[in-house]
């Protein structure tokens, strides 16, 4: 009685034991299954929202634990390496662009976020002075006063162009202008030693180092460029980008936004 009442207890101990390794085996399984539904995003974007959009993909990936690589570059940029066959999940560029992707195949039709717009201002070198352009008397008198005045030759810059046109001071800026590659408008500023500015998107001014922004253009002048997020034909993690997609329009998203210039 004795011998069989010790098997029985050993029997007892082996089952407890294959039990607690199975059910940690299997918590462990849970565990890793609840990690790898994490996901890795690539999101096209046009260069001026490149500040804002990091804060924003950031505030994403602590929430959902995906994580969101950006690539920007120049709206016309991106969309020729789209069209040159880039893989992607998301892009976010101007509008009619998008429509053009759309027509192409690259780009899914369906309902976009409306992401943002983003102003045109002015800014200078930290070691020049602030001047106000808060009213278009004192704008036209900056650019007056200035030895060079640098914007791109891409929407931003063909809108700042047309600024000058109306306000009658395109001809007597002519000698001053440089027209730029997209990304280099701080350049010549940067490398100057004169009364030089630049003309371009808010948000980039304000994040350039050893540039100010003086400020966006005054009154009816302004012409902001919007922005929307479409989702790529070819997305390798359509779940997760369309989870992407939909949180750039939420109010945690829009407040990130217009805290870094993008309204």
């Amino acid at each position: 009685m004795e011998l069989r009442y010790v098997a029985l207890s050993l029997r007892s101990v082996v089952r407890k034991r294959t039990f607690s390794e199975t059910f940690l085996a299997g918590s462990l399984s849970l565990l890793i299954a609840g990690t790898s539904h994490a996901a890795s995003i690539n999101v096209l974007c046009d260069s001026p929202l490149e500040p804002a959009l990091t804060k924003v993909a950031d505030l994403f990936s602590q929430e959902t634990n995906n994580r969101v690589t950006l690539v920007c570059d120049a709206g016309p940029a991106i969309k020729k390496k789209i069209e040159g066959g880039a893989v992607s999940d998301v892009v976010v560029v101007e509008p009619d662009f998008v429509e053009q992707l759309t027509k192409s195949g690259k780009v899914r039709a369906g309902d976009r976020p409306n992401i943002g717009h983003v102003g045109v201002g002015l800014g200078n070198r930290l070691d020049s002075p602030a001047y106000d352009i808060s009213t278009i008397d004192k704008f036209k008198s900056t650019l007056l006063g200035a030895d060079l005045i640098a914007f791109n030759s891409v929407k931003s810059g063909e809108a700042f162009a047309r600024v000058l046109e109306r306000v009658g001071i395109a001809q007597i800026l002519k000698p001053k202008i440089v027209r730029t590659a997209p990304l280099d408008i701080f350049k010549p500023v940067l490398a100057g030693k004169g009364n030089d500015i630049a003309a371009g998107t808010i948000p980039l001014i304000a994040t350039t180092r050893g540039i100010k922004l003086l400020g966006p253009l005054p009154g009816d002048l302004q012409s902001s460029i919007p922005y929307t997020a479409a989702l790529m034909t070819n997305a390798p993690e359509r779940v997760t980008a369309e989870a992407f997609i939909k949180f750039l329009g939420s109010p945690k998203a829009k407040e990130s936004f217009a805290a870094n210039g993008v309204y």
